[in-house]
């Protein structure tokens, strides 16, 4: 089932216990089994997830049984809903490929505009565990459309900030750039929704940022990332101990 759908069993463990998704039997020897009626509702699962709806959401919608022919069904026609967001976001980021290519410099608004957030789930839940990823799914999903505006915005200033003292080559250890990498702990303590990145964590998240394209790419390039995992690495030996 794990290999089948891409989550991890860690995940699927934890969709039983919160009652979202239950096997059709367990055997005695702990084996889970799945039959139609558990695929068909771990594919509506997996489509409302694909729409960023969060796990309570998801879990009302649930309430009406429907066969695995029905919710291919539903899951089709909000896939072609949603075909005229998608093709304004290719193009979008078909004009930061070419961009990028070129050359030319972007501003981080414009690095972001062609990404979809919920792309990171599985990413997160891997890297972090469930509850990294429910935390901040939950805390986004108890804003308002204004609040939500508010925190993007506070999101582009910090990982901006960041990377305008990458560009000026501002020495990673000084007070400048150690005082906007606190600034970039406390971003992301919150964007877990109080729950502080322990060490590892946190180192892990500067390697991200340097071996993962995407986020190379919002720092201005490869160079920049590197120049801000030093920084962040700086920080950790002197607060994370």
């Amino acid at each position: 089932m794990a290999r089948a759908t891409g989550l991890t069993s860690r995940t699927l463990r934890h969709y039983e216990q919160i009652g979202l998704l239950h096997p059709s039997r367990v055997a005695s020897n702990g084996y889970r089994f799945y039959g139609e009626a558990e695929l068909s509702r771990l594919y509506r699962i997996l489509s409302l997830r694909a729409l960023e709806l969060p796990l309570a959401t998801i879990q009302i919608a649930l309430d009406d049984d429907k066969s695995l022919a029905e919710t291919i069904q539903s899951h089709l026609a909000l896939l072609e809903e949603r075909r005229e967001r998608t093709n304004q976001q290719i193009t979008v980021v078909r004009q930061t490929l070419n961009a990028v290519q070129k050359g030319q410099h972007m501003s981080i608004e414009e690095v972001f505009a062609g990404v979809d957030q919920s792309q990171y789930e599985t990413e997160v839940r891997q890297r972090w565990g469930d509850d990294a990823w429910e935390r901040s799914a939950k805390r986004r999903d108890q804003m308002t459309d204004e609040a939500r505006r508010a925190d993007d915005e506070r999101s582009l200033d910090v990982n901006a900030a960041l990377r305008e003292a990458a560009e000026s080559n501002v020495d990673p250890t000084s007070d400048v750039f150690q005082t906007l990498v606190g600034g970039h702990y406390k971003w992301v303590t919150e964007y877990w929704n109080g729950r502080k990145p322990d060490r590892d964590a946190y180192t892990g998240l500067s390697h991200l940022y340097v071996t993962d394209p995407r986020f190379a790419a919002t720092y201005g390039g490869q160079a920049n990332a590197e120049l801000i995992r030093t920084a962040i690495q700086s920080w950790i030996e002197t607060n994370l101990p």
